[in-house]
């Protein structure tokens, strides 16, 4: 039996926080719009408009920078809240197609319409329908990519930005991937770029010309995954979640807590936080780690975690000693955070 031609559609609601403050505001959207922490407590820019992009304004790009760049910049805290809200209304007009949707974020998700029997099974204008509804009855814009594979389809989501929709259908895949720059492959960081560049390898065309075998000898396990994407070739599932397996917060504090004493005296506040969310997410009786992550006035970063099934204040507190005897540096940010198993907790387990 001839196996199915998978039907993938990629969705990027366009600079998503920026546009549900715009679509709240009418205002903001006649002016350059970052979302974000402020300038004078280390902030950075979650995200930003397309009016702010034009002055080079850029996500985790500090506030101070974006401002420097564009000094009419409107920058507003995050309202998260209110962004998952419009997430979830996102992700239920995907449900209305297909049960196969793969979030990767609350903006971002992958669909599998390969079998979807509305509009004829068309994946082009089922992608079309989506976006239509959600700008509709969310009143935002999603740019859309559908293609044969993940791989393809985030890439064809991002090809007409914003607003827009890109199809790559499977006869168009060889002749697409083989004028791609090396550079959008899955895997491939700055480092990487260069090293290909090195090599004379800047398209897929020219990756191509070299074997499994060269490949893996130049970039170990990347190589596989090198060789099979510059053919088009992506063999991943979408994989439908919705579970969430972590809650945290954090705080990036305006002057470094300089000794242990001034950490533990943010424990509290952090702590206090940390329950409404795990009450709220409704996940207390699935607790199943505590962790910790500290971040040093020198940018360097520990974590440290236990398991546990409930939160514990003063278990917090003995992560929070342990991560600081690592360093004993002054401390820029603290977060506090859980893992959640899919079952709920039987019994209290063994700390450390």
């Amino acid at each position: 039996m001839k196996p199915v031609q998978r039907k993938i559609i990629h969705c990027d609601c366009d600079c998503f926080y920026a546009s549900v403050e715009m679509r709240d505001d009418p205002r903001l959207r006649e002016v350059p719009l970052a979302i974000g922490g402020r300038a004078d407590q280390r902030g950075v820019v979650a995200t930003c408009n397309y009016a702010a992009r034009k002055f080079g304004v850029r996500s985790a790009m500090p506030t101070s920078q974006a401002l420097k760049r564009c000094p009419d910049l409107v920058v507003m805290r995050p309202n998260m809240d209110k962004y998952r809200v419009a997430s979830r209304q996102i992700l239920s007009i995907y449900r209305d197609y297909t049960d196969l949707v793969e979030p990767l974020s609350l903006d971002e998700a992958y669909l599998d319409v390969s079998l979807t029997p509305q509009l004829q099974g068309s994946a082009t204008r089922i992608a079309q329908e989506i976006r239509h509804s959600i700008f509709q009855d969310v009143g935002i814009t999603v740019s859309a990519g559908v293609a044969p594979n993940k791989f393809l389809a985030k890439i064809a989501s991002d090809w007409n930005k914003p607003d827009g929709l890109y199809v790559i259908l499977p006869e168009q895949v060889e002749g697409f991937v083989a004028q791609l720059e090396v550079d959008r492959l899955f895997g491939v960081g700055k480092v990487t770029a260069a090293k290909l560049h090195q090599l004379g390898i800047k398209t897929c065309a020219d990756l191509l010309h070299w074997s499994l075998p060269d490949l893996l000898q130049q970039f170990g396990k990347l190589g596989a995954g090198l060789f099979s994407l510059c053919r088009g070739i992506d063999e991943r599932a979408v994989v439908a979640s919705s579970e969430r397996k972590s809650i945290s917060v954090e705080e990036t504090y305006t002057h470094d807590l300089r000794d242990f004493e001034h950490c533990i005296a943010e424990l509290p506040v952090l702590y206090a936080e940390l329950e409404k969310q795990v009450a709220r997410t409704g996940k207390t009786s699935q607790i199943n780690k505590l962790n910790i992550k500290i971040r040093f006035n020198d940018f360097k970063q520990t974590t440290v975690e236990c398991r546990a099934s409930q939160l514990d204040q003063q278990v917090f507190a003995d992560l929070l000693q342990i991560g600081y005897q690592r360093r004993k540096r002054p401390v820029r940010l603290i977060g506090l955070g859980i893992s959640v198993s899919d079952k709920p907790s039987d019994e209290q387990l063994t700390l450390f």
